[in-house]
């Protein structure tokens, strides 16, 4: 996959956890600016571009903006990753770092960290109603892992407003997930004590996020990668 204009890409997911182990895939995500023209047109360019081999997903930056806006746990870890783990980095790129805390509102982190961990939740509950089978114990392990995660990332982000990607005890997510995978509603306590630390938290970040800020982002990234596109005119009348 070949993407110019990238203006912010990094390792993320279990490398950046901490919880990769031997045979665990890297995972990239990153964001690119399309030529300002071609916004222009009836049909616009392609919003993500996604890989295998390397697994790599690359976000338009209007498109990240959104996501990211509404909180989206996995876009939001690419502005937050340990300097180490970027590939790419731009001016542009270190700006978005800079304005990462206009994207939060307390609201929309709350729902959106608690909302993917109750569907992590739901994927074990579903995965235990059939065979068990090697394959399924070691999916359901890494379910249980992506909830404990979710719900610690996301709770630290409401409460604090800051986001540590790598977890502190990568060795007792792992037998978090063996435990899960032997009984999926082991997890229920876990996410229940969540729930109920969000509703008990005074949250530090604002009720809306700051889409000004993003927005006069965004008008940069546009101004910086417009090409004027050659004039035409009409024939001269007689």
């Amino acid at each position: 996959m070949t993407t110019t204009n990238i203006l912010l890409s990094g390792v993320v997911g279990s490398t950046a956890y901490g919880l990769a182990r031997a045979g665990s895939d890297v995972d990239r995500l990153g964001l690119f600016a399309a030529p300002t023209e071609e916004l222009h047109g009836l049909h616009g360019p392609k919003e993500s571009h996604v890989s295998t081999a390397p697994d790599r997903t690359l976000h338009e930056a209007a498109k990240w903006c959104r996501l990211a806006l509404g909180g989206n746990p996995t876009v939001m870890e690419l502005v937050w990753l340990p300097d180490e783990l970027y590939e790419v980095r731009t001016p542009l790129g270190d700006e978005l770092i800079g304005i990462r805390l206009s994207f939060l509102s307390a609201p929309r982190i709350r729902a959106a960290y608690l909302g993917y961990a109750t569907q992590q939740f739901r994927k074990l509950q579903n995965r235990s109603a059939g065979p068990i089978t090697t394959e399924v114990r070691r999916r359901t392990a890494k379910h249980a892992r992506h909830l404990r995660r979710l719900c610690t990332q996301g709770y630290e982000l409401y409460a604090t407003g800051r986001l540590t990607i790598r977890v502190d005890d990568p060795e007792g997510y792992h037998r978090f997930g063996e435990q899960v995978a032997a009984d999926p509603e082991a997890a229920l306590p876990l996410l229940r004590r969540f729930e109920e630390a969000f509703e008990e938290t005074r949250s530090v970040l604002p009720e809306r996020p700051d889409e000004t800020a993003a927005d006069a982002w965004l008008r940069r990234v546009r101004a910086q990668f417009w090409a004027n596109a050659p004039r035409t005119t009409g024939a001269e009348s007689p």
